[in-house]
């Protein structure tokens, strides 16, 4: 055992004396230790050291219920092949259909063939390169912002963003359903937290007015589109906020980037507030745009500020080439709109069919569509009985979501069929009728 042998260092049997390498010996010691001795040798000592953790018995049992593992699934468009069965995919965020696009996918096969299949260093070193500076500097001409600044994924532009912008004299207001990334990019900025109602302008502005007092700069932090529940953040009653109590804007867009507004720029778009002096948004490469990566957006003071701020920048292997050449071709079929249209028809048609069939839907007009089911093995009944049918819809239970709130997450996309939709609502209304 750990302490015993501490002890045993201390202690020589040989001659009865208590060691101390400082002084060479301190006999006051041994009250103390022969006391503590004792009590490591106890039963009524808990945890007792013959039960210390290893790797093996680290981490508490999860409950079946909220088991999660990885599926093993393979996904061909709008299909996925899981444990030999070819489903319909309604869970996933590709919500353009643009990852299987053949302009998508020849520009990423184009680009290892002239650069390789990884960046090799982190952007500060030798990991740049020209194309990564085209798609940032699209990006924000089509968003309607000064700048933007590529990043590993939007976990680590949120993980990134606020400890960069944040520290101890500043408070964070938090919506309390942002996603997980930016929770954890609080809690790693230092700042002082302050958690009002989802949604709730009246509860933000009291707590804001509350902490005026501490003289501290401030950010309410928020998601654009909250991912688990499809409701949308009022970014212009956040920017009324923000203006009066002179503070900025965080806001994460990424389920809202390409899917919102009749061209896809967004919700800051949709709300007018693109480019605003005090909004910071985040958008991300691997949602409507069917890549991978993040990226932030802001002004030019903003993003250089970064530049030289964001550690999850900084320290993380570039993003690789092709994958940023997979982003600008996705970025040029965006453009065209399209794809964007289909996908706002597919909402609709869902929803029609949704309400006739009585469907109990969140309050969403997003492509994600939440059904509320309560339980977790409810939930996971539900999903496993819907695949019965030809559909992949994940149940989402806690942490994700909060406890008694387990759904099913229904998402769409511009690349589903309205008879997929259709049946899809037919085998829902029998799960859940």
């Amino acid at each position: 055992m750990l302490c015993v042998h501490a002890l045993q260092l201390l202690f020589c049997p040989a001659n009865g004396a208590w060691q101390n390498t400082q002084a060479g010996g301190n006999r006051a010691l041994r009250p103390a230790l022969t006391h503590f001795a004792s009590a490591v040798d106890s039963a009524d000592m808990l945890p007792s050291m013959h039960d210390m953790p290893d790797s093996r018995n680290w981490f508490a049992p999860t409950p079946i219920h909220r088991y999660r593992a990885f599926n093993r699934g393979q996904r061909q468009g709008m299909a996925i092949r899981l444990a030999g069965r070819r489903l319909i995919n309604f869970s996933g965020n590709d919500y353009l259909g643009l990852s299987f696009h053949p302009d998508v996918c020849r520009a990423a096969v184009a680009a290892v063939e002239t650069d390789g299949a990884g960046s090799g260093a982190s952007r500060l070193v030798s990991g740049d390169a020209p194309l990564l500076h085209r798609l940032e500097a699209e990006l924000a001409a089509w968003k309607g912002f000064e700048a933007a600044l590529l990043v590993g994924s939007g976990m680590l532009a949120n993980m990134g963003v606020l400890p960069a912008l944040a520290d101890r004299h500043c408070t964070l207001f938090c919506d309390r359903l942002n996603h997980a990334s930016l929770v954890d990019g609080a809690r790693l900025s230092a700042a002082n937290v302050v958690r009002y109602k989802h949604l709730d302008m009246q509860s933000l502005e009291l707590a804001m007015q509350k902490q005026a007092a501490r003289g501290n700069r401030s950010i309410i932090v928020s998601d654009g589109v909250f991912s688990m529940d499809g409701d949308c953040a009022d970014v212009r009653a956040l920017l009324d906020l923000a203006e009066q109590h002179d503070a900025l804007l965080l806001l994460d867009d990424a389920h809202g980037f390409g899917t919102l507004g009749k061209d896809g720029r967004g919700l800051s778009a949709v709300s007018a507030a693109a480019g605003h002096a005090r909004l910071v948004e985040i958008g991300t490469c691997g949602k409507a745009l069917g890549s991978y990566g993040a990226f932030i957006l802001g002004t030019h003071d903003m993003i250089d500020g970064l530049r030289q701020r964001l550690r999850t920048m900084t320290y993380s292997t570039a993003l690789p080439v092709s994958v940023c050449a997979a982003s600008l071709a996705a970025l040029q079929v965006l453009k065209q709109g399209a794809c964007v249209r289909r996908l706002h028809e597919n909402i609709d048609i869902f929803q029609q069919l949704a309400s006739k069939s009585g469907l109990p839907l969140s309050a969403s007009e997003t492509a994600i569509q939440p059904l509320l089911i309560g339980d977790d093995a409810a939930a996971l009944k539900a999903s496993e009985t819907l695949a019965g049918h030809g559909f992949f819809v994940a149940a989402i239970r806690p942490p994700t979501v909060p406890q008694g709130t387990a759904r099913l997450r229904i998402t769409l996309s511009a690349a589903h069929t309205e008879d997929e939709i259709t049946a899809l609502v037919q085998a829902l209304a029998g799960v859940v009728g």
